[in-house]
């Protein structure tokens, strides 16, 4: 099969262990990035495996369209970057299998490394010993905090027990389902939302995106957050409401922040609203990049093409089409 790979901006899937599950096929990998489908419908005439790196390029109805050779795409994790409906039309199978059997420990470890690097002021400690004026101020201790998790997740879980190990009260809240395992499990829930976001001195949102997790962190939610808070996303942007996190820094509520995730990305822009913020720690979106999540990932991704040519494909999304 002749199958192309975007987005791979440091040339590192080839050199994966997995990679060689592909000896045999013509694969083709893009190392930039673009999202102009004048560009992209001419470097994908031929493909007919497509191979996408989370959300990094948006694969929509007029890409799609003219694509004639594409059968199919094949990735990890939520597609909201992707038409499903345009791909059923063009009979274009969409596989993408969503980890169910482990959590992202990366992500999980980029969380504690923004949460330890926000409450130790370790960027801003960096910079004032390097401009040669030595300590910058004093940071706080996370034991006998409360730290509280929104999202009841493979990811939230590893997230919350860390957490625990560092002496660190853990409070959840969630869908009304989730909050329910969280009771059985023993966990302990939030009285309410509102409570939540007064109550806790870091909240880290750990929550797929979909339409009904949108927005789901409000300017109101925001407001309730204490001057010395800390809001973390190593998730989704689209969690927060538009515009309500730069708001709510500029309110003071809550005092800090460190986030992972953009509403647009890759962020190319160096005058982004939260970069303008002594207060805030900004990654680019590097959660899940790691070489040891990437093999998990891509070896799964590759599972799926192989599948795929075997007659047999896997974690199928629009299976409407295995029924044709």
């Amino acid at each position: 099969m002749k199958i192309t790979i975007l987005d791979d901006y440091f040339d590192t899937i080839r050199n994966l262990p997995c990679f060689e599950k592909l000896n045999g096929h013509d694969v083709t990998v893009w190392n930039d990035h673009t999202q102009d489908d004048d560009v992209l419908a001419e470097r994908l005439a031929e493909t007919e495996a497509l191979v996408l790196i989370r959300e990094r390029t948006k694969i929509l109805a007029p890409l799609i369209e003219r694509l004639p050779n594409l059968k199919l795409i094949s990735q990890r994790s939520v597609y909201p970057h992707i038409d499903v409906d345009a791909c059923t039309r063009h009979d274009v199978i969409l596989s993408s299998s969503l980890h169910a059997g482990s959590p992202s420990y990366a992500t999980a470890e980029l969380t504690w490394a923004l949460i330890l690097a926000a409450m130790r002021q370790i960027p801003q400690q960096m910079a004032s010993l390097k401009a040669g004026d030595w300590q910058m101020g004093v940071g706080r201790t996370l034991r006998g905090r409360t730290l509280g998790i929104f999202g009841y997740g493979r990811i939230g879980r590893a997230v919350a027990e860390t957490g625990k190990a560092l002496g660190m009260n853990v409070v959840f809240w969630a869908s009304e389902a989730s909050r329910e395992r969280a009771r059985e499990d023993g966990e302990v829930v939030a009285e309410s939302k509102q409570a939540f976001f007064a109550e806790c001195d870091v909240v880290s949102l750990h929550l797929r995106l979909y339409d009904s997790t949108r927005g789901i962190v409000t300017a109101a939610d925001l407001a309730k957050m204490r001057p010395d808070a800390l809001l973390v996303n190593t998730s989704r942007a689209p969690l927060i409401e538009e515009g309500a996190l730069v708001e709510a820094l500029r309110a003071g509520r809550p005092g800090m922040a460190a986030v992972d995730v953009y509403e647009q990305e890759p962020v190319r822009n160096t005058d982004h609203p939260l970069f303008a913020f002594p207060n805030v720690i900004c990654t680019p979106h590097i959660g899940y990049v790691t070489e040891d999540e990437w093999e998990i990932q891509f070896s799964e991704i590759f599972d799926q093409i192989l599948a795929y040519a075997d007659g047999k494909p896997i974690n199928v999304i629009n299976d409407e089409l295995l029924k044709k």
